[in-house]
């Protein structure tokens, strides 16, 4: 093989495998604190090649063998047969019907208000055609009575009651807390789609991804405060926007598909986040 291309690929490895590394601190930084080790890591990694080569580099026409996802990946051909063999679940949240239940909240013209906010809602509806939350609560399942809904959210501070005696979505609140699984749950769904966005630009595959933002090195505390306030109000904002509008475009295509040919259908997610640490300059004073 010529040297300069030898040199040329070595080099893309370097970097993809220096990339690779800060990508990984923060997950291991996760695993560390829930005693799972690199033993566990490797053979979960593993798992992820066989799989990955398996679906999204098939010859035309020819089966996936053993042996050819081995030459991809470089994973023993033993270890690739046990692992095409066993059938490992996917990571699915336990409930999703309170987020759902919010969504609609903050985003069904019903249930929000002349400034895009969401109404206060009355337990139940006093005369006919009045929204409820016995009414929300039947937009999104006939299934599930409100009671036990409002006993819980009640308790978790996901609403609270005014003088008037009508609920109000206190939307700051509705974090999960103690529900690790559910949290894991969110971790891999966003951390997967932000980092799927971003290999898609990588790998120049179009149409490109949006995938951006802003950083800064070199502010104090409360200036990264100053920021992180205008962010989580900003952010917010785009968020509910953003639900509101596929909230509605999914009721329309709802109401469209009755009786018509199906077409293919795609799930999408987008999100904020901010993050700040000490700056590197600090850092580099305290070694």
């Amino acid at each position: 093989m010529n040297e300069n291309l030898t040199s040329t690929i070595n080099q893309k490895h370097l970097v993809l495998l220096a990339t690779l590394r800060q990508l990984m601190k923060p997950l291991v930084r996760l695993l560390l604190s829930h005693g799972v080790t690199y033993p566990l890591l490797l053979e979960e990694l593993k798992r992820v090649f066989v799989e990955v080569a398996e679906r999204e580099y098939p010859i035309h026409n020819k089966p996936q063998t053993d042996s050819r996802i081995t030459l991809l990946t470089g994973v023993h051909r033993r270890d690739v047969n046990r692992i095409r063999q066993a059938h490992q679940p996917e990571l699915t949240p336990k409930s999703n019907f309170s987020s759902l239940l919010i969504a609609q909240w903050i985003g069904h013209p019903r249930f929000i208000d002349e400034n895009g906010l969401p109404k206060k809602l009355p337990k139940m509806s006093v005369v006919e055609g009045e929204e409820s939350f016995d009414s929300l609560i039947a937009s999104v399942s006939k299934d599930i009575r409100a009671r036990p809904v409002l006993d819980e959210w009640l308790r978790a501070g996901i609403i609270e009651v005014d003088a008037q005696a009508n609920l109000q979505l206190n939307t700051e609140a509705f974090i999960p807390k103690e529900n690790l699984e559910e949290k894991l749950f969110f971790l891999g769904m966003n951390g997967h789609d932000h980092l799927a966005s971003a290999v898609h630009n990588v790998m120049d595959i179009k149409p490109s991804m949006m995938e951006r933002c802003v950083y800064y090195d070199g502010l104090d505390a409360a200036q990264i405060a100053h920021i992180q306030a205008l962010a989580k109000s900003k952010g917010m904002e785009y968020l509910k926007k953003i639900n509101q509008e596929a909230l509605l475009l999914e009721t329309e295509g709802l109401e469209k598909s009755l009786g018509s040919i199906e077409k293919p259908m795609f799930r999408m997610n987008t999100g904020v986040y901010f993050y700040f640490e000490p700056s590197s300059e600090n850092q580099k004073k305290e070694t």
